[in-house]
């Protein structure tokens, strides 16, 4: 996955409901589909699906044609543990999003990287707190004059990791768990980003041709860097935005990150998404093909700075190297389909 958990903005600008739901509107169009066109839904585990929609449900967003006091009463039902397949097949229709469009799947992940509070011996490259006098939207300095030491002195690090490469992508997925020599360790969660572009290294590395575009994934990526410091280096800084962090204390060790919705978010239960076309807090039906197939009913819940599209998800696969390694590994088409309130899909269709 490429910068995620960078907040873009929650405008979400659907079809409005003058329009026929066929036609495009801001490159979307829109098709009602019965829930039996859902391979594997009948066999899918709703229950573990409806528990990560209650923690997202009463802070879901919602689009322009419908209004926010739609989900009010599906939330106060969700709160009520009723029986998950009938709850979901009652109050929501599907509806294929973006009919035309290409569907692709990525996966991202919780890592589990060594570090240390204070610089010594291996641990030599940090991670930092936002600086004060960066604003939102606000375009700061590069991440070459970070890694070239202006932030030095000025007692923003929140810790030193061993490895350049690894602090490097816990950038990209936003959030990890530090674990120091003594045994504790911390958490932490994206803070804000210096509002440079992201530019993907691996896709530098096919320009070079270095790699091929099959070659590429995070862990070649990573292996590359590491037996090329100094062209590694040169690599990494390639990519002009820079994450900062802040520690996170109010989470136990069985939750999940942050999500963009401030809610942990669930392994294989939650998903980042392009807000513009799915809104946060829905359900989607994933149907992922090629390797690691899933067939699975998510919750919309995060959101990523690459992640763009009508047919564009990002699964959280969870935390530590086994999560990492298929996330890092996940590049598959497949399809996608939001369960809309019943309330939104009259809007959609007011024909019928």
């Amino acid at each position: 996955m490429i910068v995620a958990r960078l907040i873009v903005g929650l405008a979400l600008v659907f079809t409005p409901a003058s329009v026929h739901a066929d036609t495009p509107a801001d490159g979307a169009s829109f098709r009602k589909v019965p829930f039996s066109a859902l391979k594997g839904w009948e066999t899918d585990n709703h229950t573990a699906a409806l528990k990560a929609f209650q923690k997202t449900c009463s802070k879901a967003r919602t689009a322009h044609f419908f209004d926010a006091d739609v989900w009010k009463p599906i939330c106060h039902i969700a709160k009520s543990n009723p029986n998950a397949k009938q709850f979901f097949e009652t109050l929501f229709h599907p509806v294929l999003v973006g009919e035309d469009a290409a569907t692709m799947f990525t996966g991202y992940y919780e890592p589990e990287i060594a570090g240390s509070r204070t610089r010594g011996g291996k641990f030599q490259h940090p991670i930092y707190r936002i600086p004060p006098e960066i604003k939102q939207g606000m375009v700061w300095k590069t991440r070459a004059e970070i890694q070239a030491g202006i932030l030095d002195g000025r007692g923003l690090e929140i810790a030193y990791l061993a490895d350049p490469v690894e602090a490097f992508f816990l950038q990209i997925q936003g959030s990890g768990r530090i674990k120091f020599p003594n045994g504790n360790g911390i958490r932490v969660g994206y803070a804000g980003f210096n509002g440079h572009k992201y530019k993907s290294i691996g896709k530098e590395l096919v320009r070079r041709g270095t790699m091929n575009i099959h070659q590429v994934s995070a862990q070649k990526i990573k292996n590359w860097v590491r037996k090329n410091p100094a062209a590694g280096k040169e690599l990494l800084a390639h990519n002009p935005g820079f994450v900062f962090f802040r520690e996170i204390k109010s989470l136990n060790k069985n939750d999940g990150p942050i999500g963009a919705m401030q809610v942990s978010i669930t392994p294989e239960r939650s998903v980042a998404v392009d807000p513009i076309y799915t809104p946060l807090g829905a359900p989607v039906w994933i149907d992922k093909r090629g390797r690691d197939p899933m067939r699975r009913l998510m919750i919309a819940q995060d959101v990523g700075s690459a992640i763009k599209g009508l047919q564009r998800a990002d699964i959280y696969y969870g935390t530590g190297k086994s999560a990492g390694t298929i996330a890092g590994r996940t590049r598959s088409s497949g399809r996608m389909f939001v369960l809309l309130p019943l309330e939104a899909v009259r809007r959609l269709f007011p024909e019928g």
